[in-house]
């Protein structure tokens, strides 16, 4: 897939105000190409101080999908009743010289949002976020294929497009665990943006790389279950064999082990039982049926 993923415009690009003077060449001309917001506002009006910084960001958001103008109202009265703008805040976006869609008052950040995606689709453009989620999808297949390298190619890419995409940010972590290389991976986790630190995408990387860690020091997985099979209580022996299995790629089978033990002593080295499967179920999607059936069998022994 060629990922478009060149430098945005620049803000001063994006954004400008405009008067009765340019708004022929600032609106009309311009959306010929590229679809214009236009935020009719006044000095005055309380509820556009509100609106028109959200709109900027939604706008500036859509990396030159689209672009805004701001017009004055009481500097700009001829273009306001031609337009029969009755109240302010109100909105139009034009494409190719025309009004194609609008709203007055403020509104929430998601009505923006979905304002500024239909605006850009109508014009027959991407909405904000689509390619890079797609490219995302992409990466996510070269990973699952084996090609980590290539992945984290990828997801490199899309962060230097959004360096706050979590989903990138997490598959960038989960390509070099599956690299073997760990510490890089921890490296990039530890520098993840303050805004994206707690995102889900991100505890289900550090779950994966905490047990990535845990796999380097797995005991040998036939001696293991010699020995739970040979002492049943011997609960250390329990706990690294479904490290071991885990490490083997055997995820249900760990989990089942450690369900055991929490069975037969949920307490025991101060609920680690109980805390690794945690961290197991963080590192599995949402939908994993292994993660679905081990949480409810944990919560029917958690309320027995």
């Amino acid at each position: 897939m060629d990922l478009n993923l060149s430098a945005a415009p620049a803000a001063d690009d994006l954004i400008k105000d405009a008067t009765e003077a340019t708004f022929m060449a600032d609106v009309v001309e311009a959306s010929q190409t590229v679809p214009v917001i236009v935020d009719f506002w006044a000095p005055w009006c309380g509820p556009c101080k509100t609106l028109g910084p959200q709109l900027e960001d939604a706008v500036r958001a859509a990396k030159g999908a689209v672009k805004m103008v701001k017009v004055n109202v009481d500097e700009a009265q001829m273009i306001a009743g031609q337009l029969q703008i009755q109240s302010i805040p109100t909105v139009y976006a034009f494409s190719k010289g025309q009004p194609v869609d609008g709203f007055q008052g403020a509104v929430p950040q998601s009505e923006i949002k979905a304002f500024v995606d239909r605006v850009v689709k109508a014009a027959g453009g991407e909405a904000p976020g689509e390619s890079l989620d797609e490219a995302v999808a992409a990466a996510e297949d070269m990973l699952t294929e084996g090609a980590a390298t290539d992945a984290a190619q990828t997801f490199a890419a899309i962060l230097g497009e959004d360096p706050n995409h979590a989903r990138a940010y997490g598959g960038m972590v989960r390509a070099h665990i599956a690299m073997g290389e760990l510490d890089q991976a921890e490296a990039i986790l530890n520098g993840a943006p303050a805004e994206i630190s707690t995102a889900p995408e991100l505890e289900a990387a550090n779950a994966q790389l905490e047990l990535a860690r845990q796999a380097q020091s797995a005991g040998p997985l036939d001696d293991l279950k010699a020995a739970v099979d040979a002492s049943p209580d011997d609960h250390q022996a329990r706990f690294d064999l479904a490290l071991a299995m885990h490490a083997n790629d055997d995820v249900e089978g760990a989990v089942d082990q450690l369900l055991d033990l929490f069975r037969r002593d949920r307490e025991w080295n101060e609920g680690a039982a109980k805390a690794q499967l945690f961290t197991i179920f963080e590192a599995l999607k949402p939908n994993d049926p292994i993660m679905l059936n081990g949480r409810r069998k944990l919560s029917s022994l958690i309320f027995a």
